[in-house]
């Protein structure tokens, strides 16, 4: 299947060009550069909400024993509408790609018409959810610069046919010919059995766990042994729900570089390919939680621009922050950082004066910052070790933060902050006066010098 992206205009049945319609503000007729979605998908869009929907309305049937025949006749009759919704949804909606635009048009009552330049087209993501996966779907999902509402979603296609649509549509956001594929380079790949080593070993796991022991001891002190079995059957669900969820859309996570920026894959009963472009990573983190550090483990995470969530979107697939290594040897995580930021996330920085030891006695010991022409690096933490790189052409503002603890101990602090959430960018702690000073005078120009110099052609 070839995406046509020239000539939008009609044709006739010899194959010669009709005469293009005087009024420019009609919508295109529809001809055969129009596509449909595969005739699966209402199978594959319905079974992912039946599931839910029968076993809540299963409840109150067993609840009953089986009695009375009106309350089944109901089930089947929602279950029924629901699957007639499907249908009705996958024969309204079509897609095609003319005169360099993505058009999606869907909706039976409420008509909606979705129509995106493919200059616009930051990423083109494929997911393959486990029902789609049965059935040999998956989905492509077009994500744009802008709000939410402007990105498009093709659910389902073979997936043959979504891969080649994805490489097709970024390569016309490239410039490229359709028939152009970006290479691929692989970067780094997940052990299997060091993220199963790892997963339990995370403050997400370990502090409910402490949580739940607490509270199952106190309510063995206080005689009660049912509240005792409850906390633990309550806990051991959420801890097969946690790790169950991070397993499975982190198995077989692999990191590959090409033209269009990093490529991230993984999952394994739902798989998603994913791709990143590098001008939308506003600043990077190095994780290095307590118990990973004796083996010498970090994740980076990324803080992409634009990372919102999308309608019917699972929450993995759709925060700002993206995992571009869920754990792996901490030098194998600098190096990608490195490729990414600059050299300067690798080597340490310099650490704060003497009298911050007053100021953050636990964390003293992990207190670092450093500047350099390509981008600013702060590492805090008090147990767990986190290190933030922020690109210096990514910096939107420049701050000066100075408590009345630091006043007094000649300290201040420097956050250079980038767009999107007020977490994100690099918070230079503790710092000397003197040398928060002139950080506040000589970052203003070293980021408008690196803005210059990623604007400029290579």
């Amino acid at each position: 299947m070839t995406i046509d992206s020239g000539d939008p205009s009609p044709r006739s049945e010899e194959g010669e060009a009709a005469p293009t319609p005087p009024s420019a503000g009609r919508l295109p007729s529809p001809d055969a550069s129009w596509h449909r979605l595969h005739p699966l998908s209402p199978l594959v869009q319905v079974g992912r909400r039946l599931i839910p929907l029968a076993l809540v309305l299963a409840i109150p049937v067993v609840a009953s024993q089986g009695g009375g025949h009106s309350q089944e006749w109901s089930d089947v009759a929602i279950l029924a509408f629901a699957a007639i919704a499907g249908v009705v949804s996958w024969l309204v909606t079509r897609w095609r790609v003319e005169a360099g635009t993505l058009r999606v048009e869907t909706g039976l009552v409420r008509r909606r018409i979705t129509q995106l330049p493919v200059g616009r087209i930051q990423s083109v993501d494929l997911v393959r959810p486990g029902t789609a996966r049965l059935f040999g779907l998956a989905e492509v999902r077009v994500r744009s610069g802008g709000s939410r509402e402007g990105d498009a979603r093709l659910a389902y296609l073979a997936s043959e046919r979504a891969e080649e649509v994805r490489e097709q549509l970024l390569a016309l956001a490239r410039g490229d010919e359709p028939s152009v594929m970006a290479g691929e380079t692989a970067l780094a790949r997940v052990s299997t059995r060091r993220l199963l080593l790892a997963m339990p070993l995370r403050s997400a796991v370990l502090l409910p766990t402490a949580a739940a022991v607490v509270l199952a001891q106190a309510g063995a002190l206080l005689g009660a042994g049912g509240s005792r079995l409850a906390v633990g059957l309550t806990w051991g669900l959420v801890l097969v729900t946690v790790l169950g969820r991070q397993y499975t859309s982190q198995f077989g996570f692999e990191v590959s570089e090409t033209t269009d920026g990093l490529l991230l894959r993984g999952g394994a009963l739902g798989t998603v390919t994913e791709t990143v472009p590098k001008q939308r990573i506003q600043a990077l983190r190095v994780v290095e939680p307590w118990l990973w550090r004796p083996m010498g483990w970090a994740m980076l995470v990324a803080d992409v621009a634009g990372g919102q969530r999308r309608q019917d979107e699972d929450r993995a697939a759709s925060g700002r922050l993206r995992v571009l290594m869920p754990v792996a040897p901490r030098d194998e995580v600098l190096g990608l950082a490195e490729s990414l930021v600059g050299s300067a996330v690798r080597t340490p920085g310099s650490a704060p004066p003497p009298a911050a030891r007053f100021k953050a006695p636990l964390s003293y010991h992990l207190l670092r910052a450093k500047v350099s022409s390509e981008c600013a690096v702060g590492t805090v933490g008090r147990v767990r070790r986190l290190t933030a790189a922020v690109p210096l052409g990514k910096v939107q503002s420049v701050r000066w933060e100075q408590g009345p603890v630091q006043r007094r101990l000649g300290l201040a602090s420097v956050h250079l902050d980038v767009v999107g959430s007020s977490r994100a960018g690099v918070s230079l702690r503790d710092r000397s006066e003197s040398e928060a000073r002139q950080l506040l005078l000589d970052l203003p120009r070293l980021c408008q010098e690196a803005r210059r110099a990623g604007a400029s052609p290579s």
